[in-house]
């Protein structure tokens, strides 16, 4: 089983994200789950949401302790969450930043593999905003390509984002093409 820890803040898609995720491996005849973690925070605040994705049943329902994966949609969080919290060994930190994986290391003492992708920047060139969610979805597939094929997501985006979707999947796909993943 797979598992994958989503940071973001309130209004950023952290959510969305994860319940894109989920369907697309449905879609793709895998087992998954996708379900937020925050109580009464409003916009902006930090969140959290997680995914598993099994070729098997998935019967546990807690919270997602030990990620294999965790993507970050704002550079923001580093500084105040402890992003690398649980992450098993051998896993992945995807982040949304302009900055090199090097800095980042250097700025938040991030031992774990890194990806990085500027998805602020990509989203505001294609979809004339900064929420990131479908843009971290094509970094999140670039850095674990055993998750599922990056047109797996298409018709869950279709389905959620209607007229504004095909903007989303550039986004999407312009990310998993300049993501950059250490190794």
């Amino acid at each position: 089983m797979i598992e994958i820890r989503i940071h973001g803040r309130g209004g950023q898609g952290a959510v969305t994200s994860a319940e894109l995720a989920a369907l697309a491996a449905i879609e793709e005849g895998k087992y998954a789950q996708a379900f937020p973690s925050f109580g009464p925070e409003r916009r902006g605040a930090p969140v959290m949401a997680f995914v598993r994705v099994s070729d098997k049943p998935i019967v546990t329902r807690e919270k997602v302790y030990e990620p294999n994966y965790v993507v970050v949609l704002d550079p923001t969080l580093l500084k105040l969450v402890n992003v690398e919290a649980g992450l098993k060994k051998g896993g992945i930190v995807i982040v949304n930043t302009a900055k090199s994986a090097a800095d980042v290391r250097k700025e938040t003492g991030i031992k774990a593999k890194l990806a990085t992708v500027d998805a602020s920047k990509i989203a505001m060139d294609t979809m004339r905003v900064t929420i990131t969610n479908t843009t971290m979805l094509g970094a999140l597939i670039k850095a674990v390509p055993d998750l599922l094929p990056l047109k797996a997501l298409a018709g869950p985006i279709e389905h959620r984002f209607g007229g504004i979707a095909a903007k989303n999947i550039a986004s999407c796909n312009r990310a998993f093409e300049e993501t950059k993943v250490e190794g």
